[in-house]
Parts: C-alpha cells; structure tokens; sequence
C-alpha cells in the first residue's frame, strides 16, 4: 500500500530535506522538532514536540502510516518501538550496531516494515557493495572493501574535518566496535586502526576502522568472501589526532565533552564533499578482476535550496528506500537488509537517481 501520510522526526540538515522530498512526491508530510527549522515549506505541517516526552510518540503517530527518524542515535530506538506498537512503517539513517540489533528483534512481529541503517554508510554503500559483489563467480569473492568520508572541500587545520553531521554520531564511531570479516569469519576490531593510503582522483587520503558502517553484511556474506571491512575516508593526520584525543587523553570515557569540544572548534562547512570507494574482488568467467566505483560528490541545488554533499546523500537514500516500499518494490512488512535493496530499483526512484545524476557509472545502471 502506497505511502501518503508520512512523520519525519527531527528537521536538522537532513530531516529537513528528507521531509521536503517527500512532499515532492506528493505525501501529506508532518515535521515534528522542538523548535521550527528556517526555510521549512508550507507543504510540510509542522508539530513542536519533544519525542522524549511521555505519550509523544503515541500522539504523533497517530494517523500516520510511515515515520523516519533523523535522531541522534540514543534517541532512535524509543521511535522504532512507538512505531512497532502503531503498525507504521519505520526507516531511520542510524549507525549504531546495538539500535539497529534491537529493531532486528522487533521487525519480525511488526504488521509494517522496519528498515533502519539506510543513509549514506550505512545504507547506500551497502547497496553498492552488494551490486559489485553479485557481478562475480559464486565462491569467488577475495574482498570486499568499502570506504566513504564526508569532508570539507577545502579542510583547515590539524583534523581538517567540519562538523557537518552529527558530532555524537561522529564519536560513538569512533568509540564503538567494527564488524568485518577476516579469513571468511566474522569479528570485532577496535575503531581507529588498520589505517591505509587511498588515492583519488591524484589526492592522497587515509582511511581506517570506525563502527556501523556495514550494517548487517558481515552476517550477509560470512563464509563467501574473505575480507570484509568498512573505512572512513579523512585527509592526513586526522586519524593521528583522534587517536591522541580518544586513547592517549582518554575522552573515549567522556565522549559528550569530546563532542562539546569539538562542535565549539568545528563548524559545519557548507563547501563539503563525499567521497565513496567500493572495491570488489574476485573472478569473473574464471579471472581474477577487480570491480571499482569510487565517487566524488559535491553540493547540489534541490528545489531552489542549495545543499550539503552530506545532507542530500544522505536524505536521498533515505527516501528512495521509502519510495520503494512505497510503490511494493520491497517488503511490506518485516526487517530489510540494506544489501538486499536491488541498486538499479534505487537509482530509479525520484530520489535515488541523484546519485546517478551526478556519476557516470551509475547513470549506467538506470
């Protein structure tokens, strides 16, 4: 059943556009944040609330058939069971392994669907991933690596980072675990390590270990290929400076003053990039080959309004996984993993095909 009556809780950067892409789908969407945002559309109605107030939840689900949550992380889950009592169908662009193992467990008696992880990383480079990964001969696979950093185009500074996404998010990545595979098992490793040199476009970066990117692909594809691992992209000597900061003066034990700290130092940027590198390699036709698509997004124009590499990849895979549910190209009902959204529906959608839009290699798959 067709989705028309969608809630997007939280309006910042992303929840904003989320809701303005919806409404250009013709949706009657609601808005709900404690304050009115700047530049919201009268198309959107609005709802001042705090979600973390007794019986919120309950009032503003009420009539609706679809909510997506653009939260911080801790505040994700309390939305997701609200949602599972009121049979609404649930999407949500977190990272965090636990919330996302919590919703797990409740999708399976949910009269709708749960899809949570389905932003940039984790979301669409799971997506990615798993196109590149199909394009091989079964039992072929050596690696599969992945790897996506949202950084200012013209980075300051030491960390050369701008805080254009949630700095607690930041944080909580590079506190947490990672899931990945090595020698076809899974397995946790410690954030912050295994860092390696990327070269893009004759620019040297590095990237290294941090948690949630792969969402649930390490289960997907244990025992069928190798090395399985997620990295974050940064310029030189970010990582150096983090592992001072999180291990060596130990915020890692008061990760809210490092992400104080950090918002009083880093302003977003409104001159930002995306970078994604999905590499796989295997045999196709019986020959070892590698399979690449790496990318370089900047800030766009969407309905007269100028925004953030980070904000509108970001939101539009969020809602071209809502489009897709609602026009019946996925499930109904139940969990959906990220690498089983097929790429070429995605980039189909209103929404998705502003990932082709803006690369030639995956025009080619629409």
């Amino acid at each position: 059943m067709a989705i028309t009556h969608p809630v997007v809780l939280g309006l910042g950067g992303v929840g904003r556009l989320v809701a303005v892409l919806l409404s250009a789908l013709d949706m009657q969407v609601a808005g709900v944040d404690r304050e009115v945002p700047a530049a919201l559309p009268e198309t959107i109605e609005f709802i001042p609330a705090d979600v973390t107030q007794p019986g919120a939840l309950d009032r503003i689900l009420t009539g609706r058939d679809a909510v997506i949550a653009c939260l911080p992380y801790h505040l994700i889950l309390p939305v997701a069971r609200a949602a599972h009592a009121a049979g609404v169908h649930y999407f949500d662009p977190t990272e965090d392994v636990h919330t996302m193992q919590s919703i797990r467990e409740l999708a399976p008696s949910s009269t709708a669907v749960m899809i949570p992880q389905n932003g940039l990383a984790p979301g669409f480079i799971g997506i990615l991933g798993s196109y590149l990964a199909q394009q091989f001969d079964a039992g072929t696979l050596r690696h599969i690596k992945l790897r996506v950093g949202a950084l200012p185009q013209h980075p300051i500074g030491q960390l050369g980072y701008a805080g254009n996404w949630s700095l607690e998010g930041l944080v909580h990545e590079y506190i947490a675990e990672c899931d990945v595979i090595v020698n076809g098992k899974r397995q946790k490793e410690s954030p912050l390590e295994d860092s390696e040199v990327l070269r893009i476009n004759g620019v040297e970066y590095e990237a290294f270990t941090t948690s949630g990117g792969l969402g649930t692909m390490t289960e997907t594809y244990e025992q069928q290929v190798e090395t399985l691992n997620y990295k974050t992209i940064r310029y030189p000597g970010h990582l150096d400076a983090m592992r001072l900061l999180i291990e060596e003066l130990r915020f890692k034990e008061h990760p809210d003053y490092l992400v104080q700290c950090m918002a009083n130092a880093l302003p977003p940027d409104d001159q930002d990039r995306v970078l994604i590198h999905a590499s796989v390699q295997g045999k196709i036709g019986g020959k070892l080959q590698t399979r690449e698509v790496v990318t370089d997004y900047k800030p766009i124009e969407i309905a007269g309004q100028y925004h953030t590499a980070i904000a509108w990849t970001t939101a539009a895979s969020i809602v071209a996984v809502v489009e897709l549910v609602s026009n019946g190209s996925l499930p109904q009902q139940g969990f959906v993993k990220q690498e089983d959204i097929p790429l070429r529906a995605f980039l189909r959608t209103s929404t998705g095909r502003f990932y082709a839009d803006h690369h030639d290699v995956l025009a080619a798959c629409v």
